[in-house]
């Protein structure tokens, strides 16, 4: 099954299950911030379509509550959306690398850690 693309709002409904694990729609709503919290009836469908796209699903149900659980993994969305980002890049990193370094926010210490996952990854991949 490929893996769904996610709105904003719903990667911060599964942020919220890959938090705290299985969550009622209630759980998951007071896990907004007061201020700009959505409406309790948004999220509710909002982990209706998650649970449509197989995201999400039933875990159990407790009185008329339904308790979810993720079944989509924190990592899987994060390479969906970084896959879907360097597609406007026609999936060259070079342009995204360059402008990290130039504005600051890619360090030497994550270079240092790119170039130690980058070895990592090549020597799994050569024969020996």
């Amino acid at each position: 099954m490929p893996i769904p693309k996610l709105s904003k709002l719903e990667m911060q409904i599964m942020d919220a299950l890959w938090t705290k694990g299985e969550c009622s729609v209630r759980e998951i709503h007071e896990e907004f911030p007061e201020k700009g919290r959505p409406a309790y009836t948004t999220v509710q469908t909002m982990v209706n379509r998650l649970e449509a796209k197989g995201a999400v699903e039933r875990a159990k149900k407790i009185g008329n509550s339904l308790i979810f659980r993720a079944t989509l993994s924190r990592t899987a969305a994060h390479r969906r959306l970084v896959d879907e980002f360097f597609s406007f890049f026609d999936g060259r990193v070079q342009p995204v690398i360059a402008h990290l370094i130039q504005s600051g926010k890619m360090t030497g210490e994550d270079i240092k850690e790119a170039q130690k996952l980058l070895k990592e990854h090549t020597e799994k991949r050569e024969p020996r």
